[in-house]
Order: structure tokens, then C-alpha cells, then sequence
């Protein structure tokens, strides 16, 4: 008699425990983080895009909300992923351009690579109790610093990538990235996991595949190239969100498809080679949309910083929906997805970034922090001469003080930013000038010197 009384506390504690696990699960959802490389805006045939083809993409934001007043925090890679990274503007941790060699960094005032011990997202999901992955491009060092750290040292538990810090470093094929994460969906299935998914597409070298070529014979060769580029990373997108409905993820995952910054420009270089990468096809194939903006990659105009943002959680963000309204920015990431998996923020973290879970409900979202971006110094460009920037409810200023430029716009009534209001609102650029200068002095003038790679005493002497 006592042993079935026991064997039958023991069946029910057992359910209990299931069932605490199930609720668990529910409350931890998971999140697959996709961000495409120099995609620009118009790249998608939800936007207009006159030859890419995009279904995976289209489809998934007819299942999900299309934000289309979100900017990333820097127009070029590096510093636009380190503000996803940390929920911080990238110019709190120096990092001001693309990691490239140590020469490049210290004209540059930054780092050898992004300092692992700042705050991190990968870090307070896992402590949260997530499975971590990183699949794709890295870039928050250099293949040409050999002793930077590896992203572990950033807290995930495992990675695939390429432009990992060491030329002697392995570096994965950038075909494998959305393969990589569907074997990691799959093994992973049964415990709550954050992805950041970083592909290839769009950046040089363009390594396009011929099945896709095939598929867009009929545009001219520079069309053809891009085109087959983006219906490569399309599909992959595709293969990783048929993963989850296989797996009955579908409706416990966030899934967020953006990119680090506007499309490159086009040049006359045909063919390319990079350390990590290896040769392929250059930037005459660079023949990315920005839709009807201003400026493209390495421009603080809109063409340069807003990207697709197509959020999608079947039964949470609403299905269908177009949101050009709403203003997001990359370092909102971090706080929102700490927040949705119950995580905590070290103590004395200040994120630049505020959560957008009620924007992603449908909700009403008003933001009460300001944009800051800040870019290469003085440049006498038509897109380039902007130095710094600032986003406060409908106003955005740009300005360079070396050239003695500004430019004020009203993105409220004129979301292309096609006309400068900089004239008639004195006092507007005046104030938005002054906060600028306020952030300035909140900024550190040196990275850490734990970031700095033995190659700098090579330099030096």
C-alpha cells in the first residue's frame, strides 16, 4: 500500500514538474534575430523593389507587422551591430567605423574589436536561460587582428561564422549560415534559444549561386547578380521559418528580419576578394533600392540608417499590418528582448534603447529617448558631409559643424526627407544642436586598453 501511495506522489510530482517546465517554455519565448548585410530599403517587393524577388519575405510580413520607420544607429557594419550587441550607441563603446587592420583603428580612435566585458545581449539571455547561437557574419573584430576574442567570450554557446578575428582562423562558408541555424532550431527545440542570424547578402563579395542565376537570366548582368543574391538569402530566411512550423515553434518565436545599413554604392570593380570569405564578384553588382530616400550606405540620410524591420509572432504582432509610424532603432532590441525572456540588466546599465513589445502588440508606442548617430569626420559630399545626427519625436537634424552644415527635417510630414526645414526653425536646430553636444560629453574619449591587440606595439615601434 505505501509503495503505490509513493508511486503515485511520485507520477503527480512528475506531472507537476511537466507541467512547470511547459509553463516555462510559454513564458520564455524564443527569438531569431535576422540581419542582412548593405540591404537596402527598396530591396524587397513588399517595397517596391522594380527586380528582386522576395516571397519568404513578403509572406512573412503578411504574417507579421512591417515597420517601416526603423533605423539602425550607424551606417556602416561594425558600429551598427555593436548597437544590437550592447543596446548602446556605438560611439559609448569608440567604435566609429568597420573593423579593419590596427593601423585603421588607431586613426580611427576605436578599438581592435568590441570590448566582451560591456554589456551583452547574448549574455543576458543566456543567463536568462536561453541556448545562444551566432550564425553568419561577425565583424566585431577583424580576420587581420589575430588575438581578438572569439563570440564565447561574448556569451554564446555556439557559433558559425566568418569574419572572425585571424587570418589562420576557420571561417564558415557564408552559404551555411540559415542551414546552421535550422540544425540548431532542431537540436534546441525543447528549451527556449536566441538566434542572431547575420547573413552574407547583400555585402561584396557577391557569391551568387547558378539556380538563382537561372532564375533572373532575363535581367541585365548586374541585375541578374544582385537579384540571384537576395533570392538566395530569401530562401534561407524561408528554410528557417519553415523550421520552426515543423517543430510546432511557430507561435512561441519572435522572428525579426532587418539590416545593418542602406545599400553600397555601385562602382566599376567586377571582382573582389576578401581574407575571410574568399573571391567573388564586386561592387559593379552593387545595384541595391533605397526606395525613394535620400543616401545609402555610409550616409546618415534616411537611405543610410532606415532599413527594413519586419517583426512577425504569430498571435502577438499583428498579421498584415504596415506601421510607418512608429519610431524604433536598433538599440531598442536589446531591452525589448531582455525583457521578454524575464532576463535582468547588470546593475549600473544604462541602455540607449526602451522596450517595444506594445509596438510589437499593435499598442501605442511613444519614444522618450532621443536618436543619436555619429559618423566619419568632415566629408564635402552631397550624401557623406553629415557628421552627426539626432532623432527627437518628428524632428531629425543632421549636421556638420568642420563644414558649418545642418539640415533640419520634419520626418512626421516628410518621411523621405526630401525638403530642409533648417531655415524656417532656427530655434529647433539650435536646441537639437545644444542636446547633441550634451550627448558628446557623456562619451568615453578611449576604448579599454584590454581591447587594444598586441599589433599595436608593432605599430608604435
Amino acid at each position: 500500500m505505501v509503495r503505490r501511495v509513493t508511486i503515485g506522489l511520485l507520477a503527480l510530482l512528475c506531472t507537476d514538474l511537466l507541467c512547470t517546465s511547459i509553463v516555462q517554455a510559454a513564458d520564455k519565448p524564443n527569438v531569431v534575430f535576422i540581419f542582412a548585410d548593405d540591404w537596402g530599403y527598396g530591396d524587397l517587393g513588399i517595397h517596391g523593389s522594380t527586380f528582386c524577388k522576395t516571397p519568404r519575405l513578403d509572406r512573412m510580413a503578411k504574417e507579421g507587422t512591417d515597420f517601416q520607420d526603423f533605423t539602425v544607429d550607424h551606417p556602416v557594419c561594425s558600429p551598427s551591430r555593436t548597437a544590437v550587441m550592447t543596446g548602446q550607441f556605438p560611439a559609448r563603446h569608440c567604435v566609429h567605423q568597420h573593423f579593419a587592420t590596427v593601423a585603421h583603428h588607431v586613426r580611427a580612435g576605436m578599438p581592435d574589436w568590441l570590448d566582451p566585458q560591456a554589456p551583452m545581449l547574448p549574455r543576458m539571455l543566456k543567463d536568462a536561460g536561453y541556448a545562444t547561437a551566432h550564425f553568419g557574419k561577425w565583424h566585431l573584430s577583424n580576420d587581420q587582428t589575430p588575438d581578438g576574442p572569439m563570440p564565447t567570450a561574448y556569451g554564446y554557446d555556439e557559433f558559425g561564422a566568418f569574419n572572425l578575428p585571424g587570418k589562420d582562423t576557420e571561417q564558415m562558408p557564408t552559404a551555411e549560415t540559415c542551414s546552421r541555424a535550422v540544425d540548431f532550431i532542431q537540436r534546441h527545440k525543447d528549451q527556449p534559444f536566441f538566434i542572431n542570424l547575420w547573413l552574407h547578402e547583400t555585402h561584396t563579395p557577391h557569391y551568387p549561386q547558378e539556380k538563382y542565376l537561372k532564375q533572373f537570366e532575363h535581367l541585365d548582368e548586374q541585375k541578374q547578380v544582385y537579384a540571384a543574391v537576395v533570392a538566395e538569402a530569401d530562401a534561407g530566411v524561408g528554410s528557417v521559418l519553415d523550421t520552426l512550423k515543423a517543430n510546432g515553434l511557430d507561435e512561441n518565436t519572435l522572428v525579426i528580419f532587418s539590416s545593418d545599413n542602406g545599400p553600397e554604392f555601385t562602382s566599376k570593380k567586377k571582382e573582389q576578394y576578401d581574407n575571410s570569405t574568399g573571391p567573388g564578384l564586386g561592387s559593379y553588382y552593387s545595384v541595391g533600392e533605397k526606395g525613394n530616400l535620400k543616401g545609402q550606405k555610409r550616409s546618415l540620410y534616411s537611405g543610410g540608417v532606415r532599413v527594413p524591420f519586419i517583426v512577425r509572432w504569430p498571435g502577438v504582432v499583428p498579421a498584415n499590418k504596415t506601421d510607418r509610424d512608429t519610431v524604433l532603432t536598433a538599440v531598442d532590441l536589446l531591452p525589448t528582448f531582455v525583457t521578454l525572456a524575464g532576463g535582468k540588466m547588470p546593475s549600473g546599465y544604462q541602455p540607449d534603447g526602451e522596450d517595444l513589445m506594445p509596438a510589437f502588440r499593435g499598442e501605442s508606442f511613444e519614444r522618450t529617448k532621443p536618436i543619436f548617430w555619429e559618423w566619419a569626420p568632415a566629408r564635402n559630399h552631397d550624401e557623406l558631409w553629415p557628421h552627426q545626427g539626432i532623432r527627437i519625436g518628428k524632428w531629425k537634424l543632421l549636421l556638420n559643424e568642420k563644414l558649418g552644415k545642418a539640415e533640419l527635417y520634419d520626418i512626421e510630414a516628410d518621411w523621405a526627407e526630401t525638403t530642409d526645414v533648417a531655415a524656417a526653425n532656427p530655434e529647433t536646430v539650435d536646441q537639437l544642436t545644444k542636446q547633441i553636444h550634451v550627448w558628446k560629453e557623456t562619451l568615453p574619449t578611449s576604448a579599454p586598453e584590454s581591447c587594444f591587440s598586441r599589433l599595436r606595439g608593432e605599430i608604435e615601434h
